[in-house]
């Protein structure tokens, strides 16, 4: 299985000024490869590097493997369409390879490849990123992010073998509560609500006022609600596959793919919860971590497990009663809404066929 690792570089100030100038010239040659390809109408990598790879090489002072890592850029720009020219902004990442980048783990420095030469750089990293980085192999991306370079690593970490499972742990996802299991614990939504309503409040002032110190607080706090929002998803997603591989179950999830293009109907406070809810990304961590414990996942149809009773499995809009409390009109059932929710998803999924499937959203 494949993960990134994220590094955080600490060049001297001539190593960042180095670092730098190769951004700024790998990105120019992109912008120059785009132009010989839009203008022969020659998109491939292989075309691209008989039309472009000379040139680039002396038009930009770029070592051969970066230069062929800037075809491959452009190359991969256009595979989505070719309706557009592509342009590439100076600071954007690049990719070096084994050939241009060398970790040294134990020393705790990278060998990279800058337009001044050759440069050994000290990084550091979390326990886990360290681990992570025994494992290093294909490429990785130079990155500057807020004025600090980083290096994402790309690691190839072995999957544990699929564990023998008794029953299967259903999650429901949701924008009250971020995610409720079918043994009945929920794990409350109501922090990163408070989280984003504060930030789209001060947002909403700040691009109300217009001044160049509204601007500089605006850049300011972007990515901090995105990066609260990943960190609380890390911590339900471990605590969910933590409970899994203690109580030996599968997990079962929601296929939720395209529930906000069905999302239209809804008022506008509605669309932006919608908007704002990283269902995805908490599902695509459960499922990961889940790979790496060896907890089998399931992704189950999504559709009336809100509606469906879980004791007599009459299924009728009604029984929703509201948010919170579900009330089934055949047997009498009352259940938590989400919980009721959980125990349909865990009843649709196998308990004897492991499977970790990749989930796209």
């Amino acid at each position: 299985m494949k993960l990134i690792a994220q590094i955080q570089l600490k060049p001297t100030p001539e190593q960042a000024a180095a670092l730098k100038a190769t951004l700024t010239a790998a990105n120019a040659a992109c912008d120059f490869v785009s132009s010989l390809a839009w203008e022969h109408q020659e998109f491939g990598q292989f075309k691209l590097h008989k039309l472009a790879y000379y040139a680039a090489r002396e038009k930009f002072g770029l070592s051969a493997q970066v230069t062929v890592r800037c075809i491959a850029k452009v190359a991969d720009s256009y595979k989505l369409d070719k309706k557009t020219q592509r342009t590439f902004k100076p600071s954007g990442a690049i990719s070096y390879d084994a050939h241009i980048l060398t970790f040294k783990p134990q020393a705790g420095t990278v060998s990279i490849w800058t337009m001044a030469g050759r440069q050994t750089i000290p990084y550091v990293a979390g326990e886990g990123q360290h681990a992570m980085l025994e494992a290093q192999r294909g490429e990785s991306n130079l990155a500057l992010i807020k004025g600090k370079f980083y290096l994402l690593a790309c690691c190839e970490v072995s999957e544990a073998e699929p564990m023998p499972v008794k029953d299967v742990l259903g999650i429901d996802c949701g924008i009250v509560e971020l995610a409720t299991d079918s043994s009945g614990k929920s794990y409350s939504g109501a922090q990163t609500k408070a989280v984003r309503r504060r930030y789209k409040r001060i947002r909403g002032l700040l691009q109300k006022r217009g001044t160049k110190s509204a601007k500089r607080h605006l850049r300011k706090l972007s990515k901090k609600q995105a990066n609260f929002t990943k960190n609380e998803n890390h911590c339900i997603s471990k605590k969910i596959v933590k409970t899994a591989t203690a109580e030996h179950k599968a997990l079962a999830l929601e296929n939720l793919k395209g529930i906000r293009e069905r999302g239209n109907g809804f008022n506008r406070e509605m669309r932006w919860q919608m908007g704002n809810w990283a269902f995805a990304q908490l599902q695509s961590f459960i499922t990961y971590k889940a790979q790496l414990a060896g907890v089998p996942v399931h992704f189950v149809e999504a559709r009336n497990t809100s509606r469906t009773c879980s004791a007599c499995g009459h299924c009728e809009k009604a029984n929703r009663k509201s948010q919170a409390q579900f009330l089934c009109k055949c047997c009498g059932c009352q259940l938590n809404a989400d919980y009721n929710a959980a125990l349909n998803i865990a009843a649709r999924a196998p308990v004897n066929v492991p499977n970790v499937p990749t989930q796209k959203s």
